[in-house]
């Protein structure tokens, strides 16, 4: 087996690593001590080699979409994650079919955004980013050159294909179960509650949604409330895997050089 090529810093590295010190000095230090840490249990280093051989930042979003999107385009069965409507991607263009899965839009201002596919973070990016530093002196963007910020927003784990106007409609509202009643979106068995910042997804997902929690908090070290840490082992035990979320499991592995073993777990049974 050939041996993979050693990962090095080259100097435009390590001049944005010194621009980010002189920045801010405390978050680049912890920054490294994340990344070297992460290193030593499999995960990714600061600087990795590309398959072009010149080094690239860790995971980011916006890499994580582009991977995301070949993945979707190798696996054209897949359904949309909240609707479980068809989409196609013509490059990086998406389109959906709301015939099959009776999807209506709720609101006719977002019509534009309904008609494509975002990737909606499970776990949303203020529950991870709040507490840090980055977060609270500017918000999400202010976090874009911090790199413990940027892999835990780029981690494929976490991302699922999702209609635009679904996902903006979900926010960082948490995940419950308040209704029996749905009809927002159609026939789209997804149900938003603002006034109590909640929503309540379809029972196809809640596995998933379960054990995407499980994985964030265990791998990043993020507190999950108390009721619904309750509830996410609750919609574990009751909603097991299938074989699309274990293959999924797999490819992201091995892209991203670490799986969710919430699911492998169950995928093992």
């Amino acid at each position: 087996m050939a041996k993979k090529p050693q990962k090095t810093v080259t100097p435009q590295d390590l001049s944005r690593l010194w621009t980010q010190f002189q920045r801010r000095p405390l978050q680049t230090i912890a920054m490294i001590v994340f990344a070297l840490i992460a290193s030593f249990f499999g995960g990714k280093t600061i600087i990795e080699k590309s398959d072009k051989g010149d080094s690239r930042d860790v995971q980011t979003f916006a890499k994580a979409k582009t991977k995301l999107i070949k993945l979707y385009k190798d696996n054209p069965n897949i359904k949309e994650f909240y609707c479980g409507c068809d989409f196609t991607y013509e490059e990086r263009k998406s389109s959906l079919d709301f015939k099959k899965c009776g999807y209506q839009v709720r609101n006719q201002s977002n019509i534009a955004r309904a008609n494509r596919i975002e990737w909606e973070h499970v776990m949303p990016a203020h529950n991870f980013g709040k507490n840090l530093q980055c977060w609270q002196e500017g918000g999400r963007k202010n976090c874009q050159d911090y790199a413990k910020f940027n892999v835990m927003e780029g981690d494929m784990h976490n991302l699922q294909p999702a209609i635009g106007e679904v996902n903006g409609d979900r926010s960082n509202f948490r995940y419950s179960e308040f209704t029996k009643r749905f009809g927002q979106y159609g026939k789209c068995h997804f149900a938003v509650d603002p006034k109590k910042r909640q929503v309540q997804p379809r029972n196809e997902i809640k596995g998933v949604i379960a054990r995407t929690y499980l994985y964030m908090e265990a791998r990043y070290g993020i507190k999950v409330a108390e009721q619904e840490k309750k509830l996410m082992n609750e919609w574990n035990r009751t909603y097991p895997v299938d074989a699309w979320e274990c293959r999924r499991n797999e490819i992201i592995a091995k892209m991203q050089g670490n799986d969710n073993p919430f699911i492998t777990s169950q995928c093992k049974k």
